[in-house]
C-alpha cells in the first residue's frame, strides 16, 4: 500500500470519511422517519435550541446550523406550527426575532435526542475509548489542516 501517492491515499480517507458520514447519516434520517414521524433538519434545528438554552436570533441560529435564513426560518416555521419552538420578538428591536424551544419541544426533543443517541452508540459500538481518542485527534489534525491561512 506504501507505493500509492500520499495525496491519493488523502483521497481515498477523504472519501471513506464522507462514505461513512453519508451512511451514518441516512441511518439517523431513516430513524427520525419511521421511529419519530420526524426529520434531521427538524431535530437539528432542536438541538441548536435545545444547547442554547435562551432564546437565540434567527440569524445565530442559522449561522449555528451553517444554513441559509431562509432554509432555518422554513424548518421553524414547521416547528411552530407543531407548538414546538416559539418567536419572540426582540424588545429592543421588534425586527430581530428570537426562537427558542416551547415546554413540549424540549420534552419531545429529550426523547429524540435519546434515541439519536443509542443509535450512534450502536452505529460505533465497536469503538473503545482509545479509539474514539484517537479519531478525535486525527480529526483534530485534519481539521487544523483544512482550516483556512488566517
Amino acid at each position: 500500500m506504501r507505493d500509492t501517492t500520499l495525496s491519493r491515499r488523502r483521497l481515498r480517507t477523504w472519501i471513506r470519511l464522507l462514505r461513512l458520514t453519508r451512511q451514518t447519516e441516512n441511518s439517523l434520517r431513516e430513524y427520525m422517519r419511521v421511529s419519530h414521524g420526524t426529520t434531521l433538519p427538524r431535530f437539528d434545528v432542536m438541538a441548536a435550541l435545545y444547547r442554547a438554552d435562551a432564546p437565540i436570533k434567527m440569524s445565530a441560529l442559522s449561522q449555528m446550523l451553517l444554513v441559509s435564513n431562509g432554509n432555518a426560518s422554513t424548518v421553524v416555521d414547521r416547528l411552530e406550527k407543531d407548538g414546538l419552538v416559539v418567536r419572540i420578538a426582540a424588545a429592543s428591536d421588534r425586527r430581530v426575532v428570537n426562537v427558542s424551544l416551547s415546554d413540549k419541544g424540549r420534552k419531545q426533543f429529550e426523547v429524540l435526542a435519546a434515541g439519536h443517541e443509542a443509535l450512534v452508540d450502536r452505529i460505533f459500538a465497536r469503538l473503545g475509548h482509545d479509539d474514539l481518542d484517537l479519531i478525535r485527534d486525527l480529526l483534530h489534525r485534519a481539521d487544523a489542516a483544512a482550516a483556512p491561512e488566517s
